[in-house]
């Protein structure tokens, strides 16, 4: 499976961006998903995450703010980021964790949040 992100790009505060990562080569529908990111200097953390049952969880820091979603029939995780702040800068991944074989990365999207 391969995961290619979409969506970033330079926003004001208080502006909205969609993230998508589309899947490729299986279906994602049994899969625990999630988004990442990673700041300049910084480790990278977890953002959101979505489970194979549909269970959703949140960063603190995020809450309220944004939403995860994945529509199995487009193969494809959403970020939907709303109230965004100058913190929130950063290249954004996501992920696919498997059982077998590990956890696969997509290639980043940068976002970035003006003040």
């Amino acid at each position: 499976v391969q995961l290619q992100a979409s969506g970033g790009g330079l926003v004001q505060a208080g502006g909205s961006l969609r993230l998508s990562c589309t899947a490729s080569g299986r279906s994602v529908s049994t899969y625990n998903m999630g988004w990442y990111r990673q700041a300049p200097g910084k480790q990278r953390e977890l953002v959101a995450a979505f489970a194979s049952t549909g269970t959703t969880n949140y960063a603190d820091s995020v809450k309220g703010r944004f939403t995860i979603s994945r529509d199995n029939a487009k193969n494809t995780l959403y970020l939907q980021m709303d109230s965004l702040k100058p913190e929130d800068t950063a290249v954004y991944f996501c992920n696919l964790q498997r059982i077998v074989g590990g956890t696969v990365w997509g290639q980043g999207t940068q976002v970035t949040v003006s003040s």
